[in-house]
């Protein structure tokens, strides 16, 4: 990734990506609850519970909301990846 001021987001749903591009900032909806990924975040790999997952795509604060049913999802060298239902 060029830019280490963002992440690549990827939230994949059985039937097709549900979104794919760079972002600030990800919240997603832990079991233990809710978490955020920054850039240079730790390696790991969460299930996610029924919720709300933020992506914020922009400095200005823009954000895209999507409800989810649970999951799971990995976070590895600026890369996340959520299989979402």
């Amino acid at each position: 990734m060029a830019d280490r001021k963002q992440i690549y987001v990827r939230l994949l749903k059985p039937e097709g990506p549900l979104y794919e591009g760079y972002a600030f900032t990800i919240r997603l909806p832990g079991v233990l609850g809710s978490f955020s990924v920054l850039p240079r975040h730790a390696p790991l790999i969460s299930q996610m519970e029924k919720g709300k997952v933020i992506v914020t795509k922009a400095p200005n604060g823009e954000k895209q909301t999507f409800e989810i049913n649970g999951g799971f999802v990995q976070v590895l060298n600026d890369e996340v990846i959520a299989l979402v239902e």
